[in-house]
C-alpha cells in the first residue's frame, strides 16, 4: 500500500460514474497518546524516533484494497493541546469515521477518550463510526493503567468499536484501519451512489479483537 502526504484534502466523496470511493477519517484523543504515530504507521509504515507536536491537523492519505475494490481513506490527524480544541469540529464535521485515541498506559488519557466521544455524538448526526483505539500496547506489560476489559466492556455499552494497538511495534494497527475500510465498504455497497461513503445508525460493538 502506498500513501501519500498533501497540504488540503476532500471530505468523503463527491458523485461520479466511476470515482473511487472515498471516506473521511479523524484521529482525536489527548496530547501524547500517539494519534500521528498511528497515522504514519498505517499510511507509511514508518514509527517515528521523534514526532512533532501537531498543531492544528495533519493530513495524509491512503488507498487501500477491500473485497476487490478500492478505496481511499483522508486521514486527518488532530492536535491533542487544549488550546486547539476549538478547531477540531472543523476535522470532524463530515467525516465517517473517527478513530478515539488514549494511552492504555494512562488512565486521564482514557478519561479524556470518554469526553471525546461524548462531543461527537453530540455534534456528529450519528452516522459516523466510531473506534475506542488504545495505543502503547508495546509498554502494557510494565505500565498499564486502563484494563483492557474495562475498555472493551464500555466501547461495547455505548456501540463503538474497540481496538488495542501499538505504533511503535506496528501491532494491530493496519488491521484497525483495514477493518474501518471494510465497514466503509459494505456501506457504500448498498449505496446508489457509487462515489459515495454513508453509515447509517447500527451500532457495531464487536470490537476489533487485536
Amino acid at each position: 500500500m502506498s500513501g501519500d502526504h498533501r497540504n488540503s484534502g476532500t471530505t468523503a466523496g463527491a458523485p461520479g460514474v466511476g470515482r473511487m470511493p472515498q471516506a473521511k477519517l479523524v484521529l482525536l484523543g489527548d496530547t501524547g497518546v500517539g494519534k500521528s504515530s498511528l497515522a504514519l504507521r498505517f499510511a507509511r509504515g514508518q514509527f517515528p524516533t521523534h514526532c512533532e507536536t501537531t498543531i492544528g491537523a495533519a493530513f495524509l492519505t491512503q488507498t487501500v484494497k477491500v473485497q476487490g475494490k478500492n478505496i481511499k481513506l483522508d486521514i486527518w490527524d488532530t492536535a491533542g493541546q487544549e488550546r486547539y480544541h476549538s478547531l477540531a469540529p472543523m476535522y470532524y464535521r463530515g467525516a465517517q469515521a473517527a478513530i478515539v485515541v488514549y494511552d492504555v498506559n494512562n488512565a486521564n488519557t482514557f478519561d479524556r477518550a470518554v469526553s471525546w466521544i461524548d462531543e461527537l455524538r453530540q455534534q456528529t448526526t450519528g452516522n459516523i463510526l466510531i473506534v475506542l483505539a488504545g495505543n502503547k500496547l508495546d509498554l502494557a506489560s510494565e505500565h498499564r493503567a486502563v484494563q483492557t476489559e474495562d475498555a472493551r466492556v464500555f466501547a461495547e455499552e455505548n456501540g463503538l468499536i474497540f481496538a488495542e494497538c501499538s505504533a511503535k511495534s506496528g501491532h494491530a494497527v493496519n488491521e484497525m484501519f483495514m477493518m474501518i475500510a471494510q465497514k466503509m465498504i459494505a456501506k457504500q455497497l448498498n449505496n446508489t451512489n457509487p462515489g459515495q461513503v454513508r453509515l447509517n445508525n447500527e451500532a457495531d460493538s464487536s470490537g476489533c479483537r487485536c
